[in-house]
């Protein structure tokens, strides 16, 4: 049988970006109890991050398995963070990414510096 050389749409479109989104509004989600907001400062590798935190603490913050497919986190993105409950000042866990229009709500409600 003869190798298949081209022909038909295999392959072709994977890998392209489907171009800017437009924004949806929606309700913001904001910390809650133990919950506090974060600006990444530095990734440290296999889902963890130094997360510089509102309370002014800079915790090590991993991304449960859960999350770890759901958002890609950079540096300089705010993010909502759960203290571990022990090492709580040292560790957490991140919730979600904030999006820059969310950033931005949140500056203005005062939850961001």
């Amino acid at each position: 049988m003869p190798y298949r050389r081209g022909g038909g749409n295999r392959g072709r479109g994977r890998g392209r970006g489907r171009g800017a989104q437009p924004e949806v509004e929606h309700e913001l989600r904001t910390p809650r109890g133990i919950e506090v907001v974060g600006r990444v400062v530095k990734s440290q590798g296999s889902s963890r991050f130094m997360v510089l935190c509102s309370d002014g603490n800079e915790r090590l913050c991993s991304i449960p398995k859960k999350f770890k497919r759901a958002f890609w986190i950079k540096e300089n993105d705010v993010v909502l963070v759960e203290p571990w409950t022990l090492q709580s000042d040292i560790r957490g866990d991140i919730i979600m990414r904030y999006s820059i229009s969310d950033a931005n709500r949140l500056k203005e409600r005062g939850f961001l510096k």
